[in-house]
């Protein structure tokens, strides 16, 4: 069966001065390589500086490689650093959702200017949207008349959630998402992405240290280190039979 996402040979590299102001290049990513089957997620651990959050980037065009592919349903969405098409299928959450919220506006109106700007739906259809994919992530319709700071961190995740669900993406990437939630309010999102993915056939790439998450989530585990991959397989598998020594030293932590 073909894959929803396959990422070829993606390298990216950055220019940066030393200490006597030569410009060098550094290789954040290399020849970076993995498949994601539809319903299923794929965990990327690594050590801070392995290049975890700029692939999650790249994937969902938030920035372009230099060399390699990336396939969603067999298309090229992108070739050797050009992206092909809009960003509106693979969708991006980070850690800290309040950044990512403008606070002068209401939530509703947030997620209206996206339907705006990606779909043909009319005002009566935008608000029907909403409501729906409010109530599909755990939140009230009247919570669209919230501005950010009005929620609780566990809620503005949800809203985060909400926006990025609301194009009907089929590849969420969750960079470090979940990380900044109290144990109890985490496992509730964990809950609620699990039951979304099940009756959505939603695909994830997560992004965490939290490996408890990445057990009990994922079906795949890749190991960066330096922008390489290091390591790979299935999940249970890796987590007990794993090779390398920084593999170990991340289950250690």
């Amino acid at each position: 069966m073909q894959p929803i996402l396959k990422v070829q040979a993606l390298s990216k590299a950055f220019k940066v001065r030393d200490k006597y102001f030569l410009r060098k290049k550094f290789q954040v990513l290399d020849n970076i390589s993995f498949c994601l089957s539809k319903g299923e997620t794929i965990a990327i651990i690594g050590e801070t500086g392995s290049g975890k959050s700029t692939l999650a980037k790249i994937l969902a065009g938030a920035e372009t490689s230099q060399n390699g592919q990336i396939l969603l349903e067999g298309k090229i969405i992108e070739d050797d650093g050009k992206r092909k098409t809009s960003c509106r299928d693979i969708r991006l959450i980070f850690q800290d959702a309040s950044k990512s919220l403008n606070p002068g506006i209401t939530i509703g109106k947030t997620l209206k200017e996206i339907l705006l700007m990606n779909t043909d739906l009319n005002d009566l259809r935008c608000k029907d949207t909403i409501n729906k994919i409010l109530l599909k992530v755990g939140l009230l319709a009247e919570h669209q008349h919230y501005y950010p700071h009005m929620f609780s961190g566990g809620q503005l995740q949800r809203v985060a959630l909400a926006r990025a669900l609301i194009l009907e993406p089929k590849v969420l990437v969750l960079d470090e998402a979940l990380s900044s939630l109290d144990p109890s309010v985490r496992a509730q999102t964990v809950n609620l992405l699990l039951k979304l993915q099940q009756e959505t056939g939603l695909s994830y790439v997560l992004i965490t240290h939290h490996l408890s998450l990445v057990k009990h989530m994922s079906d795949q585990t890749l190991v960066l280190d330096q922008g390489r991959i290091i390591e790979s397989g299935k999940t249970q598998t890796l987590f007990k039979q794993h090779k390398s020594k920084i593999t170990q030293r991340l289950l250690n932590c």
